[in-house]
């Protein structure tokens, strides 16, 4: 008797499910005077918690090495496959309507790609 592959993970115990929002806010992201108090809320509680609220926006250039959520150019996979610090293509989750407003070292953040820090 064939299984199929769902059938097969199910048997082994093992999850199909996309892991969501695994990265973690870094002690190297700020939020910009200019935020809105929600805004700011939102990220400090983030920032407080490791864990996002409410709704989440993909947030370009605010990983760290290896902490991406997902996208990190061509020839990667997804998750955790970012290879330089605030890479400009790889994406994180952050809390909706913060994105805009968190710098990094590298520069601002961006609800789309970066040209910046792409190896």
């Amino acid at each position: 008797m064939r299984t199929s592959s769902a059938a097969a993970a199910l048997i082994l115990g093992l999850s199909l499910a996309t892991p969501s929002a695994l990265a973690k806010p870094n002690d190297q992201l700020r939020i910009s005077e200019s935020a809105s108090a929600e805004a700011r809320a939102a990220f400090a509680n983030w920032v407080e918690n490791d864990r996002i609220r409410g709704q989440r926006e993909r947030c370009y250039g605010i990983a760290l090495a290896g902490e991406n959520d997902c996208r990190a150019g061509a020839g990667t996979t997804c998750a955790g496959t970012s290879t330089v610090n605030f890479q400009g293509n790889a994406w994180t989750y952050a809390p909706a309507g913060t994105c805009a407003h968190i710098v990094t070292p590298a520069g601002e953040a961006s609800l789309n790609e970066l040209d910046r820090n792409n190896p």
